[in-house]
């Protein structure tokens, strides 16, 4: 008996996948359980198991193909044999008779006319998503005039939110043509013999987009200041050894981080909402995303409820995301909900930035190098290990006020962490 291995559920508003690699070939005996194939999403990357033991007797997609939740991938068959590949169907002979052959032609015919309405039928009346269909009559606009990125055209909530930042008429008009796009030039006849051509990844593709989407939509404009890590620094090499064994994971510079974005975000609320529509959404919880680079790039996985921990408890979390996506076990839940992100681009050596918001988040902080700087300290010039702080925020949303002052409580909180503890 075969057994058909199929695109498994993949999450909330996950719909479609693209075949990363296959590690079974046809004809591999396969254990249950035992990784087949990995999915490449727009969030994550996921390993599916073989529901039961036997060979792999066919593979229906090819790697780099993409495909929906639930197709078809390939079927196991039992034992240690390969089934045999199903036959094909015989053609249709001829007809015996001219008067025959005529009615197959003309039966064949119109069964290709109705598949073809029936196709154009369903690709024009795809309705809008629920959540755009509610923002389109919110914001009393011609669905008409809104380009779907969705499957078939569907217009999804981005694309009504996109809709409103260009200002889309409300009354129906003529579309206007898409503007050509410009073709890349190519390269000389000695350049091109030394290039190499990839196809972005799933999740490239959709860091791409998501990265430009923010630029687009978003009113982003970025504060800095500095902190002085003198403080943090200390604390960490008095206590480090005990809160290791203690605690089993490392004290390191995040907790503090993350606890110190918590303190502020509960006193500036806007840095922590999200436009829907024509509504801004106060979130009254802190889920901190965690910018963390992998070999097949940026990922935030999501510290839920930060707001409600301890260092030593967001440093647990934070050493098990970080494991998680670098050996891409991270799952879908992992991803979702952020309602702001640090960025560390410190570790790779990176001494000032202007981070992109993770959209529809309006802040994101960006951590950066610890250089050793001289400072004016009451009155003298002293050596200080300094950290630039950039905040990128949504400015349709956070007024410049409430930026800098968000900057300065996490600049307070860091120089003197022990507000932190006492919740000041």
């Amino acid at each position: 008996m075969a057994t058909e291995i199929r695109v498994p559920t993949l999450g909330e508003s996950v719909t479609e996948a693209t075949i990363g690699k296959w590690f079974k070939k046809v004809g591999d005996t396969i254990a249950a359980d035992e990784p087949l194939v990995e999915l490449e999403t727009d969030k994550v990357t996921v390993e599916v198991p073989a529901a039961s033991a036997g060979t792999l007797s066919e593979i229906t997609v090819k790697e780099g193909e993409t495909v929906e939740v639930g197709a078809l991938l390939g079927t196991i068959s039992a034992g240690a044999g390969a089934a045999a590949p199903a036959t094909k169907p015989q053609a249709v002979s001829q007809a015996s008779s001219p008067e025959a052959a005529s009615t197959v032609k003309q039966a064949a015919a119109e069964s290709a006319k109705i598949a073809g309405d029936a196709g154009a039928i369903e690709q024009r009346s795809m309705p809008p998503a629920p959540a755009a269909a509610k923002l389109i009559a919110e914001a009393n606009l011609a669905v008409d005039q809104i380009s779907g990125s969705g499957k078939r055209g569907q217009v999804l909530k981005g694309d009504v939110l996109d809709a409103i930042a260009k200002g889309e008429p409300s009354q129906p008009a003529e579309t206007p043509k898409a503007a050509p796009v410009a073709a890349r030039a190519p390269s000389s006849g000695d350049d091109a013999s030394r290039e190499e051509r990839v196809r972005m990844t799933k999740l490239r593709q959709t860091i791409a987009r998501r990265l430009k989407e923010a630029q687009s939509t978003a009113a982003m404009l970025t504060t800095f200041n500095e902190v002085d890590m003198s403080a943090v620094m200390a604390l960490r090499t008095k206590y480090k050894d005990v809160f290791e064994k203690k605690h089993g994971v490392k004290l390191g510079f995040m907790g503090f981080f993350t606890k110190a974005v918590t303190h502020a975000l509960k006193e500036i609320p806007a840095v922590n909402a999200e436009i829907d529509g024509t509504d801004i959404i106060y979130k009254n919880f802190a889920h901190v995303g965690v910018a963390v680079g992998t070999e097949k790039g940026l990922v935030v996985p999501v510290v839920r409820n930060a707001d409600q921990m301890s260092i030593a408890e967001i440093e647990k979390e934070i050493g098990r995301l970080g494991l998680a996506a670098r050996d891409g076990k991270l799952s879908v839940a992992d991803m979702q909900g952020g309602t702001f992100t640090i960025s560390n681009g410190g570790v790779y050596g990176s001494l000032m930035s202007t981070p992109i918001l993770n959209a529809p988040q309006s802040g994101i902080l960006g951590m950066h190098k610890i250089q050793d700087r001289p400072m004016v300290v009451g009155g003298q010039i002293v050596v200080r290990p300094m950290m630039y702080l950039a905040l990128s925020y949504d400015h349709r949303i956070v007024d410049g006020k409430e930026a800098v002052t968000f900057l300065v409580r996490v600049k307070e909180s860091l120089e003197d962490p022990e507000r932190l503890v006492l919740d000041l």
